[in-house]
């Protein structure tokens, strides 16, 4: 049993690209995650490579020209998780769920430099670009209410494994199983933020618990 407490709270799981992010909504039900939607969300308004790798744009152009271009990027890039975010929790309300965290997977999760050294840096470019599109759907989690709980994708079947105590192969299998019913797309991008979201439930679980605990005896 992948031991978790149903509850009628149900929770978000990124996973980002340069440009658009899989979204994945999840609660659990009887102690095993139930997959309530999922989409592939565009992060910018004009789908093409000039948008969505907006730090290598700005590197062709002037500086505050690139300045510029980018803080623009990051706006619509916000309002479009906003949007994308705020759908998703209206048509959840209607199922009398409620939409309370998001799980996010990180990168290296190292803070960025200034904008100079960046654009001096292809490799900085590349993570820049993937770090403004995470932002944005933190960023948008915040306004719509949801706690976040962020993890690096390199450790993230070793987190699974640890908080639902099974091997991460078998956890990963119960994943790759609950899109069968469901159909194309189920790809990693798909699994791993499901796997994001079943542990930010999981999170919640157990600080409830310990909230619980922590209160006086009747």
């Amino acid at each position: 049993m992948f031991a978790v407490a149903h509850s009628k709270q149900a929770a978000l799981g990124f996973r980002a690209h340069s440009g658009w992010t899989a979204l994945v909504a999840v609660c659990v039900d009887r102690g095993s995650p139930a997959v309530l939607a999922r989409h592939r969300v565009h992060l910018v308004e004009t789908f093409t490579y000039e948008f969505r790798q907006p730090y290598h744009t700005a590197k062709k152009m002037p500086p505050d020209e690139g300045r510029e271009f980018i803080s623009r990027m990051q706006e619509e890039a916000r309002r479009l998780a906003y949007r994308a975010i705020c759908d998703l929790q209206s048509d959840l309300q209607k199922q009398e769920l409620k939409l309370t965290r998001c799980g996010l997977l990180l990168a290296s999760g190292k803070p960025l430099p200034d904008l100079d050294k960046i654009l001096a840096s292809h490799a900085l470019i590349h993570t820049a670009d993937g770090e403004l599109f995470r932002e944005a759907l933190l960023h948008a989690s915040v306004r719509c209410g949801l706690r976040d709980f962020r993890m690096k994708e390199r450790e993230l079947l070793d987190l699974a494994g640890r908080a639902f105590r099974r091997k991460p192969s078998d956890v990963m299998r119960r994943v790759t199983e609950l899109g069968r019913s469901l159909g194309s797309p189920w790809s990693q991008d798909e699994k791993f933020a499901t796997l994001a979201a079943w542990l930010a439930l999981a999170a919640r679980s157990k600080n409830t618990l310990k909230e619980r605990e922590k209160l006086p005896a009747a």
